[in-house]
């Protein structure tokens, strides 16, 4: 696959909620490394894992691309996205809030997969939008 098409199909799987499809994309030795989330997520196990707790918090999350731009080392993904807090996300309750985020992601694509993922996104701005802090 080109990294256009590893983009859109990781966009396709993401806003489908499809954890295996998704992590089909991955290498199995990905790192992926959302700054502002904590430490670095390595393994395809572990990648899969993150992606199927996610969904069960947010049932209706979405990603929108606002920019995708391809070099000959990354993708990187502008997006705008989403979603309503409904499910227990580590030791988090639900609050039936919404949100909607911008943030950037970076991706290195190598033989068709996913190498590695860097994200950026406004956590404090997230966090307060579906409650957990004030």
């Amino acid at each position: 696959m080109t990294p256009d098409e590893v983009i859109t199909a990781w966009l396709d799987a993401y806003n489908a909620r499809d954890a295996h499809a998704l992590i089909a994309l991955y290498h199995d030795d990905a790192e992926v490394f959302q700054v502002a989330a904590g430490p670095p997520l390595h393994g395809r196990d572990v990648l899969f894992e993150n992606f199927v707790a996610f969904f069960a918090a947010f049932p209706d999350n979405y990603t929108n691309p606002v920019n995708v731009i391809h070099t000959d080392a990354w993708s990187i993904v502008e997006w705008q996205g989403g979603g309503t807090f409904l499910g227990k996300l580590g030791e988090w309750e639900p609050t039936g809030r919404h949100f909607e985020i911008r943030g950037c992601g970076f991706f290195r694509i190598g033989g068709g997969k996913i190498a590695y993922q860097r994200g950026y996104f406004d956590s404090l701005g997230w966090f307060r939008q579906i409650g957990v802090v004030a």
